[in-house]
């Protein structure tokens, strides 16, 4: 039997389609559970892969909530910067 599901307090919405895909998303959705789980905050933030978010020119994309923080148009280095600080207040 499964344990239930919790709440999480934060959820990061990443698009998961080729573009985004091809230009980081991957890698930094990897480096963002890395991270999370390092800080101990495995069941407050989680990350969904979403379909197609339709702004592949702005790529990867990224969307924080509840803060309604949308990640696009900068480097992975510049997203996980932002991502420490908005999700683990670094």
């Amino acid at each position: 039997m499964s344990k239930y599901p919790t709440t999480p307090r934060q959820v990061i919405y990443a698009c998961g389609s080729g573009k985004c895909q091809k230009r980081g998303g991957k890698e930094i959705r990897k480096a963002m559970r890395d991270q999370i789980k390092a800080a101990g905050l495995k069941d407050e933030v989680e990350i969904i892969k979403t379909d197609c978010t339709d702004r592949c020119k702005h790529g990867p994309i990224f969307s924080i909530q509840p803060q309604n923080l949308w990640l696009h148009d900068m480097t992975e280095s510049q997203i996980l910067q932002v991502f420490r600080e908005q999700v683990l207040g670094q």
